[in-house]
């Protein structure tokens, strides 16, 4: 057995079903390089490695709190956080909540991934996490904010956060997830999401992920989407040493509409891995996926966009969109577009492109009067303005925007 995983299993409590997924994942160990799904994203290094539990609520300064509005949650270490989460008077029939304190039966997602060790891992270790439900018809205006932080500790740990969000029939909702560093630290967490949009229902979700340079974050979505449902995401990966999401999405009634957007940034010695897994199950439904890569010093990213259009799902219309900026010669960018069409009276297209900075655009610039730097910064921001166009709350977009700043701002010189 792996050093990790002896020591996540360290003093494991559970009831039979946790221990099931434990015993599952120390049996079938870590995924090596013959997987296709961890083909580029190898583990060697981690597998070494030990983690204690996290077992105290650390402190950290508050003031990294500023800017992230109420309603709130505050996570830390992977411990609710009472005194930094802020819960204003919510609309009636929006309910949220820590999984910890949620008392109705139910609240637990479980998940049956046989080939997936981080979600078993997680089935098995998570005892906290949050619960949000909207009710039918109710429309929840402001958006609602769930905060993850990593602080320092006297030894690296590992957490495990489940959480759950169901949007009844024609309601709608705004989610907010910031994973954010109280400093530096190599912490190890594994988060679980399962999303359930009723009958025309809308969620729009974003997700910031800046965690600390020495961190690694294993994040898994699952979302079921029912008839006319939208699903609207963001995903900015810019932080972690080692961090991987996988985003799986069945659209199981008529009309279901996905729309994901992310930008992964690997920069310096960072490792970031994201796959699709996008299921066009029902009639006339819709994914628009529109991601953009970057790589500089010797970073990774690695991209699988996968959709699958099943038989009977006709009408079907699903477009995916991968284009990649290379920084530096020790950058590394493997990108994966993948359609399978088993359905007639579709429209499909995929496509995934890696280049570097325009030449003819810099020389433009720089013609202009911009220094180098500044022309190649300008370049690189326009470059990931797109994906953020997911968002029609201005407010909401200004503050993505601002993590995107910051991201391209600690960038390393060319």
């Amino acid at each position: 057995m792996s050093a990790l995983l002896e020591s996540l299993a360290s003093g494991f409590e559970g009831d039979t079903a946790r221990r099931s997924a434990l015993e599952a994942a120390l049996r079938d160990g870590l995924p090596g390089p013959r997987s296709e799904a961890w083909k580029y994203t190898p583990l060697r290094a981690l597998e070494r490695r030990s983690f204690a539990p996290s077992v105290a609520l650390p402190a950290f300064d508050a003031s990294l709190l500023d800017g992230i509005p109420a309603p709130r949650l505050v996570f830390v270490n992977g411990h609710f956080d009472a005194g930094h989460s802020f819960l204003p008077d919510l609309p009636a029939g929006v309910r949220l909540a820590p999984l910890s304190s949620w008392s109705e039966e139910g609240a637990r997602p479980e998940y049956s991934r046989a080939d997936d060790v981080f979600s078993r891992l997680n089935a098995a270790l998570a005892d906290e996490g949050f619960v949000l439900r909207v009710d039918a018809g109710v429309r929840a205006a402001d958006p609602i904010h769930l905060v993850f932080i990593g602080a320092p500790s006297a030894a690296d740990s590992a957490w495990h956060l489940r959480h759950r969000i169901e949007l009844g029939a024609d309601a709608s909702a705004t989610l907010v997830e910031h994973h954010l560093a109280a400093g530096d630290h190599a912490h190890l967490t594994t988060q679980s999401v399962s999303v359930t949009i009723a009958q025309g229902g809308r969620l729009a979700h974003a997700r910031a992920q800046a965690d600390a340079a020495r961190a690694t974050s294993f994040l898994r979505t699952d979302a079921v989407l029912a008839a006319r449902a939208e699903y609207r995401r963001l995903d900015l990966e810019f932080g972690a040493a080692l961090s991987r999401h996988e985003l799986n999405v069945r659209l199981e009634g008529d009309q279901a509409r996905l729309l994901s957007n992310g930008v992964l940034l690997a920069d310096g010695r960072r490792h970031v891995d994201t796959r699709l897994g996008i299921e066009h199950i029902a009639r006339d439904t819709a994914c628009e996926l529109l991601w953009r890569g970057i790589a500089g010093g010797r970073g990774r990213a690695v991209f699988h966009g996968g959709i699958a259009i099943h038989a009977g799902a006709d009408g079907s219309d699903a477009n995916l969109s991968n284009k990649n900026l290379l920084l530096s010669e020790g950058a590394e960018i493997d990108s994966q577009p993948v359609l399978e069409i088993h359905a007639d009276e579709v429209k499909a297209a995929h496509g995934a492109t890696v280049g570097q900075i325009d030449p003819t655009a810099m020389f433009y610039l720089r013609s202009r009067g911009l220094p180098q730097a500044d022309a190649r910064r300008l370049l690189i921001s326009a470059f990931c303005r797109e994906p953020l166009s997911a968002f029609a709350n201005e407010g909401l977009r200004d503050l993505l925007s601002g993590r995107v700043d910051a991201a391209l701002a600690a960038l390393e010189p060319a």
